[in-house]
Protein backbone atom coordinates (compact mmCIF):
# COMPACT_ATOMS: atom_id res chain seq x y z
CA UNK A 1 0.00 0.00 0.00
CA UNK A 2 1.08 3.34 -0.86
CA UNK A 3 -0.04 6.50 0.93
CA UNK A 4 0.78 10.13 -0.85
CA UNK A 5 0.74 11.68 2.62
CA UNK A 6 1.88 15.05 0.39
CA UNK A 7 -1.56 14.94 -1.86
CA UNK A 8 -3.54 14.23 1.32
CA UNK A 9 -1.80 17.66 2.84
CA UNK A 10 -2.43 19.17 -0.48
CA UNK A 11 -6.00 18.31 -0.61
CA UNK A 12 -7.04 19.32 2.99
CA UNK A 13 -5.10 22.51 2.64
CA UNK A 14 -7.73 22.95 -0.82
CA UNK A 15 -10.69 22.00 1.06
CA UNK A 16 -9.72 24.88 3.23
CA UNK A 17 -10.07 27.26 0.65
CA UNK A 18 -13.16 26.16 -0.54
CA UNK A 19 -15.25 26.01 2.59
CA UNK A 20 -17.66 28.76 1.95
CA UNK A 21 -19.86 30.01 4.65
CA UNK A 22 -23.16 32.13 4.45
CA UNK A 23 -22.36 35.79 3.85
CA UNK A 24 -23.78 38.13 5.56
CA UNK A 25 -25.62 39.45 2.88
CA UNK A 26 -26.56 36.21 1.40
CA UNK A 27 -29.22 35.40 4.69
CA UNK A 28 -32.65 36.40 3.39
CA UNK A 29 -34.28 39.14 4.52
CA UNK A 30 -37.59 37.61 5.01
CA UNK A 31 -38.79 35.12 7.36
CA UNK A 32 -38.88 31.28 6.37
CA UNK A 33 -41.03 28.60 6.95
CA UNK A 34 -39.14 25.46 7.75
CA UNK A 35 -38.80 23.91 4.71
CA UNK A 36 -37.34 27.07 3.32
CA UNK A 37 -34.61 27.33 6.05
CA UNK A 38 -33.89 23.40 5.54
CA UNK A 39 -33.26 24.35 1.88
CA UNK A 40 -31.46 26.99 2.37
CA UNK A 41 -29.04 25.61 4.28
CA UNK A 42 -28.08 22.70 2.86
CA UNK A 43 -27.04 24.58 -0.67
CA UNK A 44 -25.59 27.41 1.36
CA UNK A 45 -23.20 24.75 3.15
CA UNK A 46 -23.38 21.26 1.07
CA UNK A 47 -19.37 21.84 0.56
CA UNK A 48 -18.92 21.26 4.54
CA UNK A 49 -20.82 17.98 4.09
CA UNK A 50 -18.20 14.87 5.11
CA UNK A 51 -20.62 12.86 2.39
CA UNK A 52 -23.36 13.90 -0.50
CA UNK A 53 -25.90 12.28 1.49
CA UNK A 54 -25.37 14.23 4.97
CA UNK A 55 -27.87 16.85 5.71
CA UNK A 56 -26.77 19.84 6.79
CA UNK A 57 -29.68 20.58 9.00
CA UNK A 58 -33.02 18.58 9.58
CA UNK A 59 -36.94 19.87 10.80
CA UNK A 60 -35.87 17.55 13.88
CA UNK A 61 -32.46 19.44 14.55
CA UNK A 62 -34.44 22.94 14.20
CA UNK A 63 -37.06 21.68 16.75
CA UNK A 64 -34.44 20.18 19.34
CA UNK A 65 -32.66 23.35 19.19
CA UNK A 66 -35.99 25.21 20.08
CA UNK A 67 -36.81 22.74 22.72
CA UNK A 68 -33.46 23.19 24.24
CA UNK A 69 -33.46 26.56 24.07
CA UNK A 70 -30.32 27.47 21.71
CA UNK A 71 -32.97 29.00 19.31
CA UNK A 72 -35.84 31.37 20.39
CA UNK A 73 -39.05 30.05 18.94
CA UNK A 74 -40.26 30.52 15.27
CA UNK A 75 -43.08 33.80 15.11
CA UNK A 76 -45.89 32.24 13.38
CA UNK A 77 -44.00 29.17 12.25
CA UNK A 78 -41.64 31.40 10.85
CA UNK A 79 -38.02 31.90 10.85
CA UNK A 80 -36.51 35.46 10.57
CA UNK A 81 -32.71 36.51 9.47
CA UNK A 82 -31.73 36.71 13.10
CA UNK A 83 -32.86 33.14 13.46
CA UNK A 84 -31.07 31.93 10.09
CA UNK A 85 -28.00 33.85 11.88
CA UNK A 86 -28.02 31.50 14.83
CA UNK A 87 -28.75 28.38 12.92
CA UNK A 88 -25.62 28.80 11.30
CA UNK A 89 -23.53 29.77 14.92
CA UNK A 90 -25.17 26.52 16.13
CA UNK A 91 -24.28 24.64 12.47
CA UNK A 92 -20.55 25.53 13.19
CA UNK A 93 -20.15 26.23 17.28
CA UNK A 94 -23.17 24.04 18.50
CA UNK A 95 -23.63 25.75 22.02
CA UNK A 96 -23.85 29.45 21.55
CA UNK A 97 -26.84 29.66 24.18
CA UNK A 98 -24.98 32.92 26.10
CA UNK A 99 -25.78 34.61 22.72
CA UNK A 100 -29.35 33.92 22.15
CA UNK A 101 -29.96 34.91 25.05
CA UNK A 102 -28.25 38.46 25.55
CA UNK A 103 -28.61 39.77 21.48
CA UNK A 104 -31.18 37.73 19.74
CA UNK A 105 -34.61 40.76 19.24
CA UNK A 106 -32.55 43.24 20.50
CA UNK A 107 -33.87 46.43 20.41
CA UNK A 108 -30.72 48.84 20.96
CA UNK A 109 -26.40 48.36 21.18
CA UNK A 110 -25.26 44.87 19.61
CA UNK A 111 -27.64 42.66 17.53
CA UNK A 112 -26.97 39.04 16.38
CA UNK A 113 -26.52 40.65 12.67
CA UNK A 114 -23.77 42.70 14.35
CA UNK A 115 -22.24 39.36 15.76
CA UNK A 116 -22.08 37.72 12.97
CA UNK A 117 -21.04 40.52 10.34
CA UNK A 118 -17.60 40.71 12.48
CA UNK A 119 -17.39 36.91 13.10
CA UNK A 120 -17.97 35.63 9.70
CA UNK A 121 -14.86 38.57 8.52
CA UNK A 122 -13.12 37.10 11.40
CA UNK A 123 -13.35 33.43 10.41
CA UNK A 124 -12.41 34.16 6.83
CA UNK A 125 -9.20 35.49 8.31
CA UNK A 126 -8.35 32.71 10.26
CA UNK A 127 -8.10 30.47 7.73
CA UNK A 128 -4.65 31.11 7.02
CA UNK A 129 -3.15 30.58 10.20
CA UNK A 130 -5.13 27.39 9.94
CA UNK A 131 -3.29 26.32 6.93
CA UNK A 132 0.03 27.28 8.49
CA UNK A 133 -0.68 24.93 11.97
CA UNK A 134 -1.29 22.02 9.19
CA UNK A 135 1.67 22.64 7.40
CA UNK A 136 3.30 22.60 10.85
CA UNK A 137 2.32 19.47 12.46
CA UNK A 138 2.04 17.73 8.80
CA UNK A 139 5.97 18.50 9.00
CA UNK A 140 5.95 17.30 12.80
CA UNK A 141 4.16 14.02 11.29
CA UNK A 142 6.85 13.47 8.59
CA UNK A 143 9.79 13.63 11.63
CA UNK A 144 8.22 10.78 13.65
CA UNK A 145 8.54 7.05 13.45
CA UNK A 146 12.47 7.16 11.88
CA UNK A 147 13.17 3.91 13.82
CA UNK A 148 9.79 1.94 11.95
CA UNK A 149 10.18 -0.36 9.43
CA UNK A 150 10.26 1.69 5.89
CA UNK A 151 7.26 -0.57 4.64
CA UNK A 152 5.29 1.12 8.27
CA UNK A 153 6.69 4.38 8.23
CA UNK A 154 4.06 6.64 6.11
CA UNK A 155 1.22 4.87 7.80
CA UNK A 156 2.19 5.76 10.81
CA UNK A 157 3.64 9.53 10.10
CA UNK A 158 0.23 10.06 8.24
CA UNK A 159 -1.73 8.26 11.72
CA UNK A 160 0.49 10.55 13.60
CA UNK A 161 -0.75 13.58 11.54
CA UNK A 162 -4.62 12.48 12.44
CA UNK A 163 -3.75 11.93 16.13
CA UNK A 164 -2.10 15.74 16.02
CA UNK A 165 -5.26 16.98 14.71
CA UNK A 166 -7.47 14.92 16.99
CA UNK A 167 -5.65 16.27 20.13
CA UNK A 168 -6.03 19.45 18.85
CA UNK A 169 -9.57 19.37 18.42
CA UNK A 170 -9.90 17.96 22.13
CA UNK A 171 -8.20 20.37 23.70
CA UNK A 172 -9.54 23.16 21.54
CA UNK A 173 -13.25 21.53 23.07
CA UNK A 174 -12.48 20.99 26.21
CA UNK A 175 -11.20 25.16 26.38
CA UNK A 176 -14.62 25.33 24.26
CA UNK A 177 -17.04 23.91 26.49
CA UNK A 178 -15.02 26.23 29.72
CA UNK A 179 -15.71 29.22 28.19
CA UNK A 180 -19.62 28.37 27.27
CA UNK A 181 -19.68 27.30 31.07
CA UNK A 182 -18.48 30.48 31.67
CA UNK A 183 -20.38 32.81 29.44
CA UNK A 184 -23.59 30.94 30.60
CA UNK A 185 -22.85 31.87 34.14
CA UNK A 186 -22.41 35.50 33.32
CA UNK A 187 -25.31 35.54 31.09
CA UNK A 188 -28.25 37.50 33.22
CA UNK A 189 -31.72 36.06 31.93
CA UNK A 190 -33.20 39.28 33.17
CA UNK A 191 -31.01 41.60 30.60
CA UNK A 192 -32.35 45.08 30.08
CA UNK A 193 -31.17 44.83 26.24
CA UNK A 194 -33.70 41.80 26.02
CA UNK A 195 -36.96 42.53 24.63
CA UNK A 196 -40.04 41.54 26.77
Amino acid sequence: MTIDSDKILHDLLNSLDSLEGIRPGEIPNIALYMDQVTTFMDAQLASSRRFESDKVLTKTMINNYAKNKLLPPPVKKKYSPEHMMLLVFIYYFKNIAPITDRYFGTESGFSIKDIYDEIFQMEKEEIASVKEDLLKKADVSKSMFGSSPEEDREFLQLFSFICLLSFDVYLKKQMIEHMVDELASLAAPSDPKKKN
